[in-house]
């Protein structure tokens, strides 16, 4: 398989919800990176192009992580969604969090420099 990931991702395993303007549905978080997430497809979930949320807690805190995304593809009941805007505080968290568990704090910075500029460009 081509893998042409530009951000490094973290399994993560938590309980998530996803969000659209009309309707909330649960779901599992598989894992996370600066860009986007893999997540469980949500059972009655329609693929369209609303505007949809991601959020979920961090394990063994009260640090909620939110970021608007937009589903990029679909593949064994499992959806890729790329990250469209993530706030402040929220992005602080999942750096912090990708820190932590990926153990490099220099890649995460281009990461991050990467991230603004795709952002920039848009």
């Amino acid at each position: 398989m081509d893998d042409r990931r530009q951000f490094s991702r973290l399994i993560l395993t938590a309980d998530a919800k996803l969000i659209s303007t009309r309707k909330c549905w649960q779901t599992q978080l598989l894992d996370i990176s600066l860009n986007g997430a893999l997540i469980e497809r949500p059972i009655g979930l329609e693929l369209n192009d609303n505007a949809l949320t991601l959020e979920f807690m961090i394990h063994d805190s009260e640090i909620c992580i939110q970021m608007q995304v937009r589903v990029v593809h679909q593949r064994d009941n499992q959806l890729g969604l790329a990250c469209q805007h993530i706030d402040v505080e929220s992005i602080s968290h999942l750096r912090r969090l990708l820190e932590l568990n990926l153990g490099d704090a220099s890649l995460l910075d281009r990461e991050l420099e990467r991230l603004f500029a795709l952002d920039g460009k848009s």
